[in-house]
């Protein structure tokens, strides 16, 4: 089965630090490097490198960073024929600071702007030949709804990765096949504050819940199920979330259980934090 990623495309602007700087403070930083990012390029790499066949939709600028992020595509065998190449609109970029772990992001949307209703339109022959479709909230809202309708209509497996979190109509949720949020987004999408497990048991086999170190949560039977996330020694958490999401998509692809499939994201997400960048450590299937 064939994955179609539709989402944004960054360059990450990655500086690492030994502390987080105070408004007006200037440190010096301890290392400093360019990666590639932007949530649907790292689920497509991350389902590519687990051995998917992906496509990636979405809008980069005809700029050096364009250049550098359709070389990283290649790279990745991601397939990148119908990226749309804005001649007046700079490529997106994440201002990534690490420090001890962590990490605090600044994005500047850029070209993302421009993965709208008529560009995938434009395109959504070829985003209906892949079986399942994966988005995020890093494009416009409107884009969003237009795939997941003409997807839910063309009965394609939908999966949506609310991220950064807003609250969504819960029609077009209904429509989507897994929703994957974190602790916190789940709260904001669905305007509640209930706690994971009550959440859960509303949705079942159909939310899932990161939660970092220990692991995922879903509902299945009627039995809030959490799959335990592997000890690592942590480096950097950036692109974690994105490694989850791309690898078990392509699980979902190759027709494994639910469970199966959330046990094999996990143990993916688990190795990717223990390598610089969002893409640094995303596994290969052989690694695993």
């Amino acid at each position: 089965m064939k994955i179609a990623v539709v989402g944004s495309i960054n360059a990450d602007l990655i500086t690492k630090t030994s502390k987080v700087p105070k408004p007006g403070e200037t440190i010096t930083g301890l290392e400093f490097f360019i990666g590639e990012g932007g949530k649907g390029l790292n689920q497509a790499v991350a389902a590519s490198r687990v051995e998917s066949d992906v496509t990636l939709f979405g809008a980069i600028g005809k700029d050096s960073n364009g250049e550098f992020l359709l070389n990283s595509m290649k790279k990745n065998k991601v397939k990148s024929d119908y990226i749309n190449i804005c001649e007046n609109t700079k490529t997106g970029v994440a201002n990534i600071v690490l420090c001890n772990g962590e990490n605090s992001i600044i994005v500047v949307q850029g070209a993302n702007k421009e993965c709208t209703p008529h560009y995938v339109n434009s395109v959504k022959k070829h985003i209906l030949e892949c079986d399942v479709i994966i988005m995020q909230l890093e494009i416009p809202m409107d884009t969003v709804k237009e795939v997941i309708n003409f997807a839910y209509e063309n009965n394609k497996i939908i999966i949506l990765n609310p991220a950064p979190a807003l609250k969504m109509d819960k029609a077009l949720l209904q429509k989507v096949n897994y929703i994957i949020p974190n602790e916190h987004e789940y709260k904001i999408l669905f305007d509640t504050n209930e706690p994971i497990d009550e959440i859960l048991k509303k949705y079942p086999k159909k939310l899932i819940i990161t939660n970092g170190d220990k692991g995922v949560w879903y509902c299945e039977n009627n039995e809030v199920i959490n799959i335990k996330a592997p000890k690592v020694e942590v480096v950097d958490t950036t692109g974690a979330g994105d490694t989850f999401i791309g690898t078990f998509a392509s699980a979902i692809a190759k027709s494994v259980s639910l469970n199966e499939a959330i046990e094999f994201g996990v143990k993916c997400s688990s190795i990717s934090v223990t390598k610089l960048g969002a893409q640094g450590g995303m596994p290969y299937l052989k690694d695993i």
